[in-house]
C-alpha cells in the first residue's frame, strides 16, 4: 500500500481524511481477496458452542475482516447461567447471530435471560441485542456505552443495515438501561458477576466481567490473541490496562478475539509489545518532525508477522496514536 504513503501532508491530524480513506480501501480490497466465499454461521447453522466451566458457555468468533461474508460472527460472545437466570455477554455482529444465540441459550436452560451484558459499543458485540428485546433483560454496560451508542447509531444502520432485520431502523440498535459507573455486581442466583468499567483503552467505553464462582473473566476487546488490535481509545490507557489485567488472579480469560486462555499475564504479552511499538514508533516519528504518512509506512512493522488481519487495522492504530501523541 505504499502508494497511499505518496500522499503527503501538513502532518497534523486535520489533513488525514484521504490519506485514511485510501489505506482502509486498499485494506478492504485485501480483506476480501483473503476470505471470499465466507458464509455466516447462522446462514449455516453451524453455530459452535463449548461449556468452558460450569454453566460458562462460549461461542467463538472467527478471525474475518469487518467487510467480508460472516463479519457479523467474529466476537467471542457467549452467556453464564444462575440458579435463577442468565447473563448474555455480547450478541454478535447482527440480529441472526443474536438469535442463533438465544436459541443455543434455549437448548441449555429455560430460565429467564435477565442480563445482555456489552462489553463495549463496537458493532460485533451489539448488533444481536434486538434478538434479545422480547425477553426484556436488563442491557447493561459502561456508563459512557450510552454516548458512544448514539454516536454509531446512524453509522451502524447505514454501514451495517443488512445485519438488521429489514427495514434497518435506529430503534434495533439497543443500548444500555443500566450502568456501570466503577463496579456493579449481577446476582444471578448462586454466582455472581462482577462488572468492571475501565478507563479509556481500547474504546472509552470497555467492561471487563468476572464470575466469581469459576473464576472465569471475559475482557471484551480489552484482550485480542492473533487477530490485530484494533484501536479506537487511547493506547497508552491500553497499556496501562493490560499491566492491569496481567496481574489479576484468574483461572480462565475470554478475549474479545482468539482463543481462550489460562495464563492471561502471558496472554497480553503481545498485545502489550504491540501496542508499545506503537507508541514507541509515533514518538520517534514525532520527535523528527515526520509526518502521519511516514509514521503509517514504517511504524509498528516489525510486528506485521505475528497477527493476522495486519492491512485491515494497523494503518488505522498508527493515525489514532499520531492523533494521541502529537500535542502530548
Amino acid at each position: 500500500m505504499r502508494h497511499c504513503a505518496e500522499r503527503r501532508g501538513a502532518g497534523s491530524s486535520k489533513a488525514l481524511l484521504p490519506l485514511l480513506a485510501c489505506w482502509m480501501a486498499a485494506a478492504a480490497a485485501a480483506g476480501v481477496d483473503s476470505a471470499a466465499g465466507v458464509d455466516s454461521a447462522a446462514d449455516t447453522g453451524a453455530f459452535n458452542l463449548q461449556q468452558l466451566a460450569t454453566g460458562v458457555f462460549l461461542h467463538s468468533g472467527r478471525q474475518l475482516a469487518l467487510d467480508v461474508p460472516g463479519h457479523d460472527d467474529i466476537a467471542n460472545i457467549g452467556f453464564v447461567v444462575g440458579e435463577s437466570c442468565v447473563a448474555v455477554i455480547d450478541t454478535g455482529g447482527s440480529v441472526a447471530i443474536g438469535r442463533a444465540l438465544r436459541a443455543a441459550i434455549r437448548k441449555q436452560t429455560s430460565l429467564p435471560i435477565c442480563y445482555v451484558v456489552n462489553t463495549h459499543v463496537h458493532v460485533d458485540h451489539v448488533l444481536g441485542n434486538v434478538a434479545f428485546k422480547d425477553d426484556r433483560p436488563s442491557f447493561v454496560g459502561h456508563a459512557a456505552l450510552v454516548d458512544a451508542m448514539a454516536r454509531s447509531r446512524e453509522f451502524f444502520v447505514k454501514e451495517y443495515g443488512g445485519d438488521l432485520d429489514a427495514p434497518a431502523s435506529a430503534d434495533q440498535v439497543i443500548g444500555p438501561d443500566r450502568l456501570v459507573q466503577r463496579a456493579l455486581t449481577l446476582d444471578l442466583g448462586g454466582r455472581r458477576l462482577v462488572l468492571r468499567a475501565w478507563p479509556k483503552a481500547h474504546t472509552d467505553c470497555d467492561l471487563t466481567v468476572y464470575d466469581d464462582r469459576t473464576g472465569t473473566l471475559w475482557t471484551g476487546d480489552l484482550l485480542f490473541r492473533e487477530r490485530l488490535p484494533a484501536l479506537d481509545g487511547s493506547a497508552t490507557g491500553w497499556l496501562a490496562a493490560i499491566d492491569e489485567l496481567a496481574h489479576m488472579k484468574i483461572k480462565l480469560a475470554v478475549p474479545g478475539h482468539g482463543p481462550i486462555t489460562r495464563n492471561l499475564a502471558a496472554a497480553v504479552r503481545p498485545e502489550s509489545h504491540y501496542l508499545q511499538s506503537l507508541v514507541d514508533g509515533v514518538r520517534a516519528e514525532l520527535a523528527k518532525g515526520e509526518p502521519v504518512e511516514d509514521a503509517i509506512e514504517h511504524v509498528g512493522r516489525a510486528e506485521e508477522t505475528h497477527w493476522l488481519l495486519w492491512e485491515n487495522a494497523h494503518a488505522h492504530n498508527v493515525l489514532r496514536v499520531y492523533e494521541e501523541l502529537e500535542w502530548e
